[in-house]
């Protein structure tokens, strides 16, 4: 039986996304062999998946060599020097046939996460701030199914939108000089997931065993850009269950399509 909730999101995703060429965007040469394409000066869902849904349209296309997607921009960069009046005019070209972001099989990835406080380093602070109980605290980070904005940082560290304003929080004064792979984080209005040990500020309220980056595979990050991220709660039994099939190389991140 398909999931209700996920077919009331599908409807509400195709119904916002359903005028693709409504953004005035600008283009401008980056160096030699790049182009960088901006929409409006904004954090917003429906630009970020304009974004996605453009780049994925154009990602066939043999001359290119990489696409970098932040908040508000796209970078084509080319496998050659190349002439911008041409390019860039075919460029515009394509953003007005550029079909519907749903149809570029965009995903719900389902990520186990322990929320014990051995992960969890700043959970019991956070919901001492928050003035919430711990398990209030998890049942509000688990509840969205947040939006990929795009990957940076690090490698295969995304920029999740969609947190509950009620546990938002500045990253912290004092950075940590490290934080474990896998530690689930809270900076400002985003989460996300460090995919390495990292020195970083954001606060930590559990971890995940999933691989977030892993060289060896055909698609190093199994996520990209107008994907979602559901968290899962889980014990650390299971934590160290899955942590084990991911050394092994047997798991991989759970999915349903949008």
């Amino acid at each position: 039986m398909v999931n209700e909730s996920l077919i009331d999101l599908c409807n509400l995703w195709s119904n916002s996304v359903s005028d693709l060429s409504k953004y005035n965007l600008t283009y401008k040469p980056f160096g030699p062999s790049a182009i960088l394409i901006e929409w409006p000066a904004q954090i917003d869902e429906d630009i970020i998946r304009n974004i996605a849904a453009f780049e994925r349209s154009i990602q066939k296309k043999k001359n290119i060599s990489d696409t970098i997607i932040a908040y508000n921009s796209l970078t084509i960069c080319y496998n050659r020097e190349v002439n911008f009046d041409i390019e860039i005019t075919q460029l515009q070209k394509q953003y007005e046939e550029v079909k519907p972001l749903q149809d570029a099989k965009s995903k719900i990835w389902q990520i186990p996460v322990c929320y014990h406080p051995d992960f969890g380093l700043d959970l019991e602070e956070i919901a001492r701030v928050k003035k919430i109980s711990v398990e209030e605290l998890v049942r509000l980070h688990t509840a969205p199914d947040y939006l990929v904005y795009f990957i940076g940082f690090q490698p295969g560290f995304l920029y999740l939108g969609g947190l509950d304003e009620k546990i938002q929080l500045p990253r912290r004064a004092n950075p940590r000089l490290r934080i474990e792979k896998g530690s689930v984080g809270i900076g400002g209005e985003q989460t996300g997931v460090y995919p390495m040990d990292s020195a970083g500020g954001w606060n930590i309220v559990g971890k995940s065993p999933v691989d977030f980056f892993d060289i060896t595979k055909p698609k190093p990050c199994f996520a990209k850009a107008g994907d979602r991220i559901k968290f899962t709660a889980i014990d650390r039994d299971a934590f160290h269950e899955i942590a084990v099939e991911v050394r092994a190389g047997k798991y991989e991140p759970q999915f349903e399509p949008l």
